[in-house]
């Protein structure tokens, strides 16, 4: 079974993977390869998850000034 990439995952899979790659580094008995490949994978999930909650605070702050602009219109 093949893993998704990091970047077509929702952000709920991208966290949980991240949780993951967390638990095994702190873990330990990983050699230095094994620590850094899983390292580079663990900042791989994390800007995924970054560009989800960017994206979603795009989308609240355009909600929020539309319902201001809406607001301002009922007020004349």
């Amino acid at each position: 079974m093949s893993e998704t990439p990091s970047e077509e995952l929702g952000y709920e899979q991208a966290r949980d993977r991240l949780v993951e790659v967390v638990r095994e580094l702190e873990a330990g008995g990983l050699s230095l390869e094994q620590s850094l490949a899983l390292w580079e994978k663990g900042e791989k999930l994390a800007k995924v998850c970054e560009r989800h909650l960017e994206g979603a605070r795009e989308r609240i702050e355009a909600a929020l000034a539309s319902v201001e602009d809406g607001e301002g219109d009922s007020a004349q």
